[in-house]
């Protein structure tokens, strides 16, 4: 069976961020696993000849990661990680963000999203970088299927007070495909949901830059400024695909009802992946 699921852990404070990508994949023949790590200036990816998730909690070699933090412990290559962080207060959403896709079966790529912002405390030592939390913000999320989609946009902040992520991804539909919306603003504890289930609808997507419209609401997402690096991704369960991401990268955000912007800010630790006419 050709299959992968993994998940994403970032973790964010001032103008620096690093997420953690423990996963499984499966390309019919031979199992395997990995971690990624990524920060605005390297990617590292150690491989693992397993991985084993129970009762929430993701242990991969001497890693361990759950709702209620992470423990690293990584020594491969040029590549050493020590490091403990707390997670508390997660914002979970008020439903499954795929909403009634999660019955569809045989979905190329399911999402999920475990927390949309929580407390971090603790330190990552990267090699010889330290990557203090002490009043820091984190973001939690999981995919599953086969393959990732073919094309698709993909963004995630925090803010003040709140955070927000949005995907629009090419989904394959027996002999058909559609754009496929999926997202979630969170403003002062309130949850605004955009979903192609919903009725959201593409604006405009082009030049790093996408424009969701839904009933009254608009969301545009635009990435000024890219620090991207690759990052391996799934095609038939086996991690040979190379796609870019910006964990802290500038990105340009609006959220508006009726033209009244409930949100409009500009960040220097937007996370961002844009993989279109591939």
């Amino acid at each position: 069976m050709q299959y992968f699921k993994g998940y994403y852990f970032k973790c964010s404070e001032n103008d620096k961020s690093v997420a953690l990508i423990p996963a499984l994949h499966h390309n019919g023949n031979r199992k395997n696993a990995s971690l990624q790590v990524i920060t605005g200036e390297q990617v590292y990816s150690i491989p693992y000849s397993d991985i084993k998730f129970q009762n929430g909690i993701i242990k991969l070699g001497r890693n361990l990661f759950s709702e209620k933090g992470m423990s690293l412990d990584v020594n491969y290559g040029d590549c050493k990680i020590k490091g403990k962080v707390y997670f508390k207060s997660l914002k979970k959403l008020s439903y499954d963000i795929m909403g009634p896709f999660r019955y569809i079966p045989f979905l190329q790529c399911r999402h999920s999203v475990v927390s949309m912002r929580h407390f971090v405390k603790g330190n990552i030592v990267i090699n010889d970088t330290n990557y203090s939390f002490n009043n820091g913000v984190g973001y939690i999320e999981g995919d599953r299927g086969y393959s990732f989609p073919k094309e698709y946009i993909w963004t995630q902040c925090h803010f003040k007070n709140g955070s927000l992520m949005l995907a629009v991804a090419d989904i394959p539909f027996g002999i058909f495909s559609f754009k496929g919306i999926i997202g979630a603003v969170v403003i002062d504890g309130k949850e605004y949901r955009i979903a192609t289930y919903l009725g959201a609808r593409i604006s405009y997507m082009g030049n790093n830059t996408v424009i969701i419209k839904q009933g009254n609401y608009k969301l545009y997402a635009s990435l000024l400024e890219e620090h991207h690096q690759d990052l391996s991704a799934p095609v038939n369960g086996e991690m040979i695909r190379t796609i870019r991401e910006s964990v802290s990268g500038r990105a340009y955000y609006r959220f508006s009802h009726k033209n009244r912007a409930l949100l409009e800010l500009e960040s220097d630790n937007a996370s961002f992946e844009y993989e279109m006419g591939k």
